[in-house]
């Protein structure tokens, strides 16, 4: 039995907005055992929650508190299979900053504690003696969009899906499906979703790859189609190419870029409404202790800019962050889980996290 866990507190400041000092405090507990049944059996689990209390310091009139299940989870295990169940973290695929295999999760790569909501199912995976991974999953009992997702899955049905992932030559490849019933009262009626809902069929396939070559490369792309004829977003495609490298400056500088297309349509073949998203990641440890980093993203739909740095100082168990942003006010990107930064506007944000 292990106990661990993370206590976090923030402040900022965004000098556009009325009400422009902000703070909150994060406590994220977690205990986990692992257990060995027997000569090549083991069980293992991890439960942990997370509680978190925040608002704007002018009156103190929009204190947001909850407390949640972040994982809860157990598995079993063999060396060449294991079987996970509960409450989970679930995600897959080779980009880092825009994913179109965002499926199951809403992570957003600037938050220093990358939190993520986790999805309730079953996940099984099978590990090939040549590094070839099969996975599959149901998920059931999952409220409200993940990822993606424009429509949450219809109440009272599973979701399942899986992954075939296979190694090639400098890198490897995978194959992905998800099938689910959504509910897309919103889109045919023009209302909220309904208890029961008007469930729709949405299948979704992607590939992605990446190769560790001169540089690292690598490709994600991905399709969903709903059975029912949503107007302009039957079909949603994305794709994103990627690379990185690290330069021998200094103590290593590593600099990321990514390019995301989308485009939501009634066919397949149509170009429908499109979306582009570039991004670009550097970093750079300067010290032993000290980590510089920036994000840049570009929306060329809306011409906009997001911009976000950070310093990070790590002390023992405690790491310290200052984190300047400009943003738009109406974020486009990310939908953040629950609790987690948002990072709109103009503003910088402090951060203090201990480890123990």
């Amino acid at each position: 039995m292990h106990c661990a866990g993370v206590v976090s507190g923030w402040a900022g400041y965004l000098p556009s907005r009325p009400e422009s000092s902000y703070g909150g405090a994060r406590y994220l507990p977690e205990l986990s055992f692992a257990l060995e049944l027997g000569p090549g059996w083991s069980v293992d689990g991890e439960v942990s929650v997370n509680g978190y209390v925040s608002g704007w310091c002018e009156g103190w009139r929009t204190v947001q508190a909850k407390v949640k299940l972040y994982r809860s989870w157990v598995r079993l295990s063999r060396p060449q299979w294991e079987v996970r169940a509960g409450l989970q973290k679930l995600n897959f695929g080779s980009a880092t900053l825009l994913r179109p295999l965002m499926w199951f999760d809403r992570l957003d790569p600037r938050d220093p504690l990358q939190l993520a909501d986790g999805v309730t199912g079953i996940l099984g995976r099978y590990y090939f003696l040549a590094n070839a991974t099969i996975w599959a999953w149901v998920l059931f009992a999952n409220e409200g969009p993940k990822g993606w997702e424009a429509f949450p899955t219809s109440s009272g049905h599973p979701e399942d899906g899986g992954r075939v992932q296979v190694p090639v030559p400098a890198g490897e490849v995978a194959l992905s499906f998800h099938h689910r019933f959504a509910d897309v009262s919103p889109a045919l009626l023009g209302e909220g979703p309904s208890r029961g809902g008007t469930p729709s069929a949405e299948r979704r396939l992607a590939f992605d790859g990446k190769w560790d070559l001169v540089i690292g490369l690598w490709v994600e792309a991905a399709i969903s189609r709903f059975e029912a004829q949503l107007p302009a977003m039957r079909y949603q495609k994305m794709a994103t190419l990627g690379a990185d490298y690290t330069f021998g400056l200094g103590n290593g500088l590593h600099v990321l870029g990514e390019t995301m297309w989308m485009s939501n349509a009634e066919s397949l073949w149509k170009s429908g409404e499109r979306f582009t998203f570039s991004a670009g990641m550097a970093s750079y440890p300067v010290s032993i202790v000290d980590m510089l980093s920036g994000v840049v993203f570009y929306d060329w739909h809306n011409r906009a800019w997001y911009r976000f740095a950070s310093w990070r100082r790590s002390l023992d168990n405690w790491q310290f962050y200052l984190m300047p942003f400009w943003n738009p006010e109406a974020l486009q990107i990310y939908r953040a889980t629950s609790g987690a930064p948002q990072f709109a506007g103009k503003g910088v944000q402090v951060l203090a996290v201990f480890n123990y």
